[in-house]
């Protein structure tokens, strides 16, 4: 078992075929609140990932009983491919262009389920051959409204801004091209531009 990334809420780790997420347990927490968050959390990850992995290419966690369900670790399947945040700038431009795309429709079709996704970046992105698998659930929750769509859908443009932006424009404008098969994306549009109004005049 090797570790291959650490953040403050996970381990993450690399045994076989398969990577295990485990919650880092908090200090400030007591013992026993700890633990009823860290299952509480992996519990509502697992059922995050079930949901999403019947829609989307996305890795459906293994569970064998109620038991397992409820432990602190995730055990997920390793997707071999390309991570997008460090390649996507490497493809000829209309590729790019047609990953953004395929990007927009997906997460159209988790939108329509009223799944949000918590951390959209290139980073949760890997790509396999010409399938975009879509990883790291860990923030995502179940919600239906437009707020909370359009600050996904914020998390992404910015992403796109900050990590690939030589032509960011144009491959946001290929998200937004695969995301309109939502039928409801006009009106996500619409809050994204509130939420970007907001977020102006922070700074």
């Amino acid at each position: 078992m090797r570790l291959i990334a650490q953040g403050a809420e996970a381990k993450i780790l690399l045994s076989n075929d398969f990577v295990i997420k485990d919650r880092i347990k908090k200090s400030y927490r007591i013992p026993e609140l700890n633990e009823k968050i860290r299952k509480r959390r992996t519990k509502s990850e697992a059922k995050l990932l079930l949901k999403a992995s019947e829609i989307i290419s996305c890795p459906a966690p293994v569970t064998n009983d109620a038991r397992e369900r409820a432990i602190t670790k995730l055990k997920i399947p390793f997707i071999k491919g390309k991570k997008l945040s460090e390649h996507l700038d490497k493809f000829p431009l209309t590729k790019q262009k047609q990953i953004c795309k395929q990007i927009g429709e997906s997460i159209a079709k988790l939108h329509k389920q009223d799944i949000i996704h918590g951390d959209l970046t290139t980073s949760n992105m890997i790509l396999q051959e010409d399938k975009i698998f879509f990883i790291d659930f860990g923030l995502g929750y179940f919600n239906g409204k437009y707020e909370d769509k359009a600050v996904d859908i914020h998390l992404l443009k910015q992403a796109l801004e900050a990590k690939h932006f030589k032509h960011w424009e144009a491959l946001f404008n290929e998200f937004v091209k695969g995301y309109k098969k939502y039928s409801e994306a006009e009106k996500v549009f619409q809050r994204l531009k509130a939420v970007e109004k907001r977020g102006r005049y922070k700074h």
